[in-house]
């Protein structure tokens, strides 16, 4: 799970670098920031919870 995680933040990295650079537009930004996010949550609860 924690290399699952790594990946997710690094879509989030790239998400936001291509949002910024203005490779994709807004419309396509708020279309798949929020899924990103829920997924990263998500992700850290899970390795979080496996730790202990």
């Amino acid at each position: 799970m924690s290399i699952s995680l790594k990946e997710a933040n690094e879509t989030d990295y790239w998400l936001d670098l291509l949002h910024h650079t203005d490779f994709i537009d807004d419309k396509t930004f708020n279309e798949f920031k929020p899924k990103s996010t829920e997924m990263l949550k998500l992700l850290v609860s899970i390795v979080k919870s496996s730790k202990l």
